[in-house]
């Protein structure tokens, strides 16, 4: 009796908010929206005393959320408690897991970029990869965050992918032994003595500080010239995308500027609380897994006429999400603007184009899956259209020609340098 009570008080609030709205709706000629919750409703409570097996409430309509915010874009979440606090580890830079970024493409779950130094990047687990089973369980209509909570565990504990490529006949599995995930995120060292070269791997809080202890290590090594690397960087916290660029830029510079749906506009400026290295040549190496808070630098520096952009298109997420609590814990990771470049471009499902566009060339001569923006199952539109670059080609380290290409360059402009001083 108790359990009947409490599902009709709760048919009968869903049913009250369906009134208030409905109400609120009518003001602006969206009356529908209260027969749509009516229907919801009914198609609950039809659920609940029909169905072949007792089904909770709650999951119900927990399910019924998360519905509602996939069916936006594909960055927008319902966070349950639990995942809401795993997500505030995250972005902290440590979490049990395997180490990679996804999205959905064509309807499947795919692999966009494995991040560096992971147990999936170790596996071989490649940017295009399809997983089509996680520990036998088919992801088939599975949404990207409940993939994410099948490959998040302990450490030690394995997982195994199902993964289809391209290239192979048929699926394989990989078994993937999970780890703590600590993103060292700002990675350097010395290029032939003079070159000092950056590899930022994920924006997180501690980033920009990172990314300063790096630049005066280097000074002191004899650092003339930079090489900063945001190929496959998936992106991070905004705030730090505004803080590594500023390390770069004079003061009141203009890094990035958000606008909602209003069309209200918040920019971000350099403060300068850091040492500034703006007169050092510079170039940028982005690929097509550099996004979100990569693009904000590479944009800020391209348009600034900071830095020199080498490599291939990039991912193109240009939008913002923002995270908004509730009250039980939980969270909405709600895409809520779109940002703009310096020079007012929208990059979103279009990407950075480079200064100077270098491929990778594989051993083979076989062109690679490329994951972008555009690609993703209900992205948001973007704004402007550039001619698209094809795609990339894998390689090895060893035969990278984006970076020696960049390492050209500014041996080239240090020739430079010397011939204009001579004359």
């Amino acid at each position: 009796m108790k359990k009947k009570i409490k599902i009709s008080a709760l048919i009968f609030i869903i049913a009250f908010m369906g009134i208030i709205i409905g109400r609120w709706s009518a003001a602006q000629n969206t009356d529908s929206i209260y027969e749509d919750l009516r229907t919801f409703t009914e198609v609950f409570t039809t659920i609940k005393k029909n169905y072949v097996e007792n089904v909770n409430p709650h999951e119900l309509i927990i399910s019924a959320i998360k519905g509602m915010v996939n069916s936006l874009d594909p960055h927008s979440a319902y966070l349950t408690p639990e995942a809401y606090k795993e997500f505030q580890t995250e972005t902290k830079g440590e979490f049990g897991g395997i180490g990679i970024q996804i999205g959905i493409k064509d309807g499947s779950l795919t692999v966009i970029a494995p991040i560096e130094d992971t147990p999936a990047w170790k596996a071989g687990i490649k940017a295009g990869d399809k997983i089509i089973k996680i520990d036998g369980q088919s992801t088939k209509d599975m949404n990207i965050n409940d993939a994410v909570s099948k490959m998040r565990g302990p450490k030690g504990k394995p997982v195994t992918l199902t993964i289809q490529r391209d290239e192979w006949k048929q699926p394989k599995d990989i078994t993937i032994i999970r780890d703590i995930i600590k993103i060292k995120s700002v990675k350097y060292k010395m290029i032939d003595k003079e070159i000092g070269y950056i590899k930022l791997i994920q924006f997180q809080e501690g980033t920009a500080q990172d990314l300063a202890n790096a630049l005066q290590s280097l000074k002191e090594s004899g650092m003339q010239s930079l090489i900063l690397d945001l190929r496959n960087n998936p992106g991070g916290l905004l705030q730090s995308a505004v803080d590594v660029s500023e390390q770069f830029l004079p003061p009141k510079h203009l890094v990035v500027s958000i606008k909602g749906r209003t069309g209200d506009k918040i920019d971000y400026y350099t403060e300068n609380l850091r040492t500034a290295y703006t007169d050092i040549p510079m170039i940028v190496l982005v690929n097509q897994g550099s996004a979100s808070a990569s693009e904000i630098v590479a944009g800020a520096l391209q348009d600034w006429g900071r830095a020199l952009i080498v490599g291939v298109q990039t991912f193109g997420k240009g939008s913002v999400q923002s995270l908004i609590p509730l009250s039980d814990g939980s969270a909405l990771k709600l895409t809520t603007a779109k940002y703009y470049t310096p020079k007012g471009r929208s990059i979103h499902g279009v990407g950075i184009m480079p200064d100077i566009v270098v491929k990778l060339e594989s051993k083979n001569g076989k062109e690679v899956p490329v994951i972008r923006e555009k690609d993703l199952e209900q992205h948001l539109k973007g704004e402007k259209v550039e001619p698209q670059e094809k795609a990339p080609q894998e390689v090895d380290e060893k035969d990278d020609t984006q970076l020696q290409r960049a390492i050209d360059i500014l041996k080239s402009w240090k020739i430079m340098e010397k011939l204009k001083k001579a004359a």
